[in-house]
């Protein structure tokens, strides 16, 4: 098993006071040639956003765009027609293939923190689709839940790429075996809150670990955690 440690300390922070975004890879004004991506995963952002405070509408296109809810809530509005507002534990996707415009505020009273995840898609210029579903925390206590799959159905979000997305919330001292086909696929573990051991490595709050070289891996919960494991091609051949 060959592991590459993204550590919470060494993240870039762009703060314009509404905004804080913490990149993990390049994105916006900040670019490192040393973290341009991990396989197909190109953009990881913890972004806090001030309440009343948001993007206005812009445009995406052949991009995956994940956004994993943390705290408060957030609206959605695209040119697809959607209007809809997402809180904790809610997760969307954004398969803005041939093209699509959003906007999404900060509707709460408080701070809305979320995870933004940008994923490279497996077929170009698709017709774009948004989805959105919720995973209660009572829901999925214990469990690895798959919110995020190539493979469509009610319980989780469709991607257009050979992407599989799960959360994990788990009680101290627990035991997650996770095993996968290992062709052309790479493993990012994303430690939410908490604290995790894979292998020789411990994952502290926010703390992130790249994982290739292996089929399978095991994780242990030093303490009450919740993480996420993205499954992801290495490249698109």
């Amino acid at each position: 098993m060959q592991t590459k440690f993204f550590p919470a300390a060494g993240r870039t922070i762009k703060d314009i006071g509404w905004l804080q975004s913490r990149f993990l890879f390049s994105f916006s004004d900040f670019y490192e040639p040393a973290l341009s991506a991990f396989g197909t995963l190109v953009a990881f952002n913890d972004d806090t956003v001030a309440a009343g405070k948001g993007f206005g509408i812009h445009p995406h296109q052949n991009m995956e765009i994940i956004s994993v809810m943390l705290k408060g809530s957030m609206n959605h509005i695209d040119t697809l027609g959607y209007k809809n507002v997402v809180h904790e534990d809610w997760v969307q996707i954004m398969s803005a293939g041939s093209g699509l415009r959003h906007e999404e505020y900060n509707v709460g009273e408080g701070d809305v923190n979320f995870l933004q995840i940008w994923i490279q898609p497996k077929l170009l210029n698709i017709n774009p689709r948004y989805q959105f579903r919720h995973f209660p925390k009572d829901a999925r206590r214990n469990r690895l839940q798959t919110i995020v799959s190539s493979e469509e159905g009610p319980a989780h979000c469709w991607i257009n790429q050979n992407t599989k997305m799960s959360l994990g919330l788990f009680d101290a001292g627990s035991e997650v075996e996770y095993s996968f086909n290992p062709v052309n696929k790479c493993l990012f573990v994303f430690c939410i809150e908490g604290s995790i051991r894979i292998g020789n490595e411990t994952l502290q709050k926010r703390d992130g670990l790249g994982i290739w070289a292996t089929d399978r891996l095991s994780i242990t919960c030093e303490e009450g955690c919740e993480f996420l494991v993205i499954e992801t091609p290495v490249n698109q051949k």
